[in-house]
C-alpha cells in the first residue's frame, strides 16, 4: 500500500477488455531471441518491436518523499532543513523543463503554481493527461495498432493507437488523455493525440492547457532501450511548441500491477497550505 501526498489508496482491480490477440499475431510480436541487447527486433511487417513492459523510472517527479525524522516530508523540505532527494548521476537537478506562455497567460500560470496543493488535477486523482502521464510503462503491439499501458500513481490507464492509416475519430468527446494515430516515419513511431479536454495539466507548477492542444510523441528502441519525446502545441497560450526533454526508458521483465485505487483525502488534512513548494521535475 502507497500513500503519496495524503492520497491514500486501497486495492481494487482495474480491468481492460477486448485486448484479444491471434496466435498467429503473437508470433508476430514476438522479439527476434537471437537479437542481442544492442540490436533492434522487428516484426513480421520489419517496423521495429515496441512490445513489451519499460521501466519509466517512476512516477510523478514532484513525488519525492523525504523522510525527517518521523515524518514525512512532500513540500518546502528545504524551508524544514532538509533537502529533498537529488536527481542525476551529478546529485544536481536538472533545469526546469516548462513551456513558455504568453505573457497575457502568466498571471494565471503563477496563480495555479502557487495553490498547486488545491488546483492541480492530478492531486485530486484525476487522469494526468499528455503529455505529463509520460512514455508508456507497458506497450502491446500488432501490425495495425499499438496498446500503450500507465501503471500511474493515480491508476491504471489505457490508450488505443491505430496504426493503419485512419483518421481521428469524430465521434467520441473529448478525453484526458484525447484520440491518437499512430504512423511510422523510418524507425520512429510518431503518434499525433488531439480532442482534449482542458482540465489536465502539461506538466507541474500551473501549467493549463486549452481544449485545442495537439501533442505529438516520437518513441525509438535501440536495443532494450526506449527513448520517448512528446511536444505539446497549443498555440492560443503557449509562444512557442514545447518540446520536453527525451526520457529513456528500459526493457524489463517485471511486469506492471493493478493500481490501488486512489481516494483524494488530502485537502481536508491540511492545516497549512502557504509554504511555497519545489517540483524537481
Amino acid at each position: 500500500m502507497k500513500d503519496y501526498l495524503g492520497i491514500n489508496c486501497i486495492l481494487a482491480a482495474a480491468i481492460l477488455t477486448g485486448l484479444t490477440l491471434s496466435t498467429e499475431t503473437l508470433q508476430a510480436q514476438a522479439p527476434d531471441s537471437t537479437n542481442d541487447a544492442g540490436t533492434t527486433p522487428r516484426l513480421a511487417d520489419g517496423t521495429p518491436d515496441l512490445n513489451g513492459v519499460w521501466d519509466t523510472g517512476g512516477t510523478a517527479g514532484f513525488v519525492r518523499p523525504v523522510q525527517l525524522g518521523a515524518s514525512i516530508c512532500i513540500f518546502a523540505c528545504e524551508e524544514l532543513g532538509q533537502s529533498a532527494p537529488a536527481e542525476g548521476a551529478t546529485g544536481q537537478r536538472p533545469p526546469p523543463d516548462r513551456p513558455s506562455y504568453k505573457p497575457e497567460y502568466m498571471a494565471r500560470v503563477k496563480d495555479l503554481n502557487a495553490r498547486q496543493v488545491e488546483e492541480d488535477p492530478l492531486l485530486r486523482c484525476i487522469n494526468p493527461g499528455l503529455p505529463r502521464i509520460g512514455a508508456p510503462d507497458k506497450i502491446v503491439q500488432t501490425s495495425s495498432q499499438l496498446v500503450f499501458l500507465y501503471d500511474d500513481v493515480v491508476g491504471n490507464f489505457f490508450r488505443v493507437i491505430p496504426t493503419d492509416g485512419r483518421g481521428h475519430r469524430t465521434d467520441v468527446e473529448a478525453a484526458y488523455l484525447g484520440d491518437s494515430i499512430g504512423y511510422w516515419e523510418g524507425d520512429t513511431l510518431v503518434v499525433e493525440t488531439v480532442n482534449f479536454t482542458d482540465e489536465t495539466w502539461l506538466i507541474d507548477d500551473g501549467s493549463f492547457h486549452t481544449t485545442d492542444l495537439r501533442v505529438v510523441e516520437r518513441l525509438n528502441r535501440t536495443g532494450d532501450t526506449l527513448v520517448w519525446q512528446a511536444t505539446a502545441h497549443d498555440p492560443a497560450v503557449l509562444t512557442e511548441p514545447w518540446a520536453m526533454r527525451p526520457r529513456t526508458a528500459t526493457l524489463t521483465d517485471v511486469d506492471i500491477l493493478q493500481a490501488p485505487r486512489c481516494v483524494d483525502r488530502d485537502l481536508p488534512m491540511m492545516y497549512d497550505t502557504s509554504l511555497s513548494h519545489d517540483n524537481p521535475r
